[in-house]
C-alpha cells in the first residue's frame, strides 16, 4: 500500500469503527446497560473525530481524489458523492446534538434523537465505504484536486 491509499484507508477504517461502536452502544442501551452504553458511544464519537481530523487534514493539505472511473459513470458518482456529503454533515450535526442531550441528561430527547442519528450514521458509514471503494479499489487513478473541484466534478 502506498501513500495514495494510507490516509483514505485509515480514515475510512475509523468511520467504520465508529458505526460498529454505535451499533454496539445501541444494543447495550436496549439491554439497559446505561454506563456501558455511555462509554461505547464516547468511543464511537472519538473514532468519528479521528476520522474527521484525518479526512480534513488530507483535504486541506493534499486535496481530494477525483473520479478515476469511466466518464459515463462520473455524473452518477458526483450525485452519490454529494448525497454522501450532505448525509455526513447531517449525521455530524445530529451526532453532536445527541451527545449533548445525553451529557445534559435529557434522556427522553436523547433517546428520540439517538434512534434517528444512529440510522443516519449507519447510512453515512455505508456510503462512505462505497465512495472509498469506488475511488481507491474499483476505479483508482484519480488525481488529488481542491475539494470544491472534486465535489462539483470540474
Amino acid at each position: 500500500m502506498d501513500w495514495y491509499f494510507i490516509f483514505p484507508t485509515v480514515s475510512t477504517t475509523f468511520i467504520v469503527i465508529s458505526a460498529i461502536l454505535v451499533a454496539i452502544g445501541w444494543g447495550l442501551i436496549i439491554k439497559g446497560k446505561r454506563e456501558a452504553h455511555k462509554k461505547v458511544m464516547i468511543w464511537a464519537a472519538i473514532a468519528a473525530i479521528i476520522f474527521f481530523i484525518i479526512y480534513s487534514s488530507r483535504t486541506i493539505f493534499v486535496g481530494n481524489t477525483t473520479w478515476g472511473g469511466p466518464d459515463d459513470l462520473k455524473m452518477y458518482y458526483q450525485v452519490f458523492l454529494i448525497f454522501h456529503i450532505v448525509l455526513a454533515t447531517v449525521a455530524a450535526v445530529f451526532g453532536i446534538t445527541t451527545l449533548t442531550l445525553g451529557f445534559k441528561e435529557k434522556y427522553a430527547k436523547h433517546r428520540k434523537w439517538g434512534r434517528t442519528t444512529a440510522v443516519i450514521w449507519f447510512f453515512t458509514a455505508i456510503t462512505g465505504v462505497a465512495v472509498y471503494t469506488l475511488l481507491y479499489l474499483l476505479y483508482p487513478g484519480g488525481h488529488t484536486e481542491p475539494v470544491w473541484r472534486v465535489i462539483l466534478g470540474l
